[in-house]
């Protein structure tokens, strides 16, 4: 374990952030970052293995970075996640959405309502559920970050994936919209927009393409870091490309 990896000195952590489906390639390069800052950490996960990987490369305790076994999908669930960490440690003051999922390889007539459901579920809905249980905790914070993870084809809509398409997009109206009801707060909510992202798992899904051009987890996370910061107070309701030239 490197020393990004360590939870480090927890007598002056004053704020405390959530990051759902934070074990994944994004999401553990945003955990590297924010672990050299003033913060406290809790990150959900859904399948065992990505527990075990995140716990292989960090310190994971119950004071400085934690994780939580929550599906982002139940509402009930992550509205208990909410309460649980702001009981714990008197507040939550940003919030990073990073669950999702892609399917596609279909076009319209050929998607069923299982696969539909599906991309709404990972994409929309987690990310509803979790800014709606996390809202009444950063309102009474008086400050707050919120970032979702949209996508380049919520713009692109590129055929054979309505579905994840459609998701997304709802993704960033969503942004937006809590953007407009937070406004002359110290609360602001913006969406990443990526495409592929250069990761193991995208590579082994296309052995074939140029991933040159592709942006790494760290990249993205680099642009992240500054959307939860104080020094982005005047970014608000943006949705904001990091799809490099991929």
């Amino acid at each position: 374990m490197d020393q990004a990896g360590r939870a480090g000195d927890r007598s002056n952590v004053s704020r405390t952030a959530v990051i759902t489906g934070g074990t994944g390639g994004l999401g553990s390069a945003l955990v590297r970052r924010l672990l050299r800052r003033d913060l406290r950490l809790a990150v959900t996960y859904l399948l065992p293995e990505e527990a075990d990987r995140f716990e292989s490369e960090f310190e994971v305790d119950d004071q400085r970075l934690s994780i939580h076994r929550v599906d982002a999908t139940n509402p009930e669930a992550i509205n208990a996640f909410m309460k649980e960490i702001a009981d714990q440690f008197g507040g939550i003051h940003i919030v990073c959405s990073l669950v999702g999922g892609w399917a596609g390889g279909r076009d319209i007539e050929d998607t069923d309502d299982v696969r539909l459901e599906r991309m709404l579920d990972l994409n929309l809905r987690s990310a509803f559920y979790t800014v709606r249980a996390a809202l009444p905790y950063l309102r009474a914070a008086g400050w707050g970050r919120i970032m979702l993870v949209g996508s380049r084809a919520a713009f692109d809509t590129p055929a054979g994936q309505a579905a994840f398409n459609m998701a997304k997009a709802g993704v960033v109206a969503l942004g937006k919209t809590v953007a407009q009801e937070l406004d002359g707060t110290q609360i602001t909510c913006n969406v990443l927009l990526p495409a592929v992202i250069d990761t193991p798992a995208t590579r082994a899904t296309a052995p074939y393409a140029d991933y040159m051009n592709w942006p790494t987890p760290e990249e993205i996370a680099g642009v992240a870091e500054f959307l939860v910061s104080e020094d982005s107070a005047v970014i608000n309701g943006a949705a904001v490309p990091v799809f490099g030239k991929s």
